[in-house]
């Protein structure tokens, strides 16, 4: 996918962009509980994730 496009999702919704880029494993676990819990650590993870 486009690293562009990756980083607008990760910033509105961020368990989507971390699926995308890495599947159904350990890193969208933590993300959607930082997205439960607060929504900025989500995207910070998010980010992380797709510019990995």
């Amino acid at each position: 996918m486009n690293k562009l496009l990756l980083v607008i999702l990760a910033i509105l919704l961020p368990p989507l962009a971390v699926f995308l880029k890495s599947g159904a494993n350990k890193q969208l676990l933590i993300n959607v509980v930082l997205c439960l819990f607060f929504w900025v650590p989500g995207i910070i993870h998010a980010l992380w994730v797709v510019t990995q």
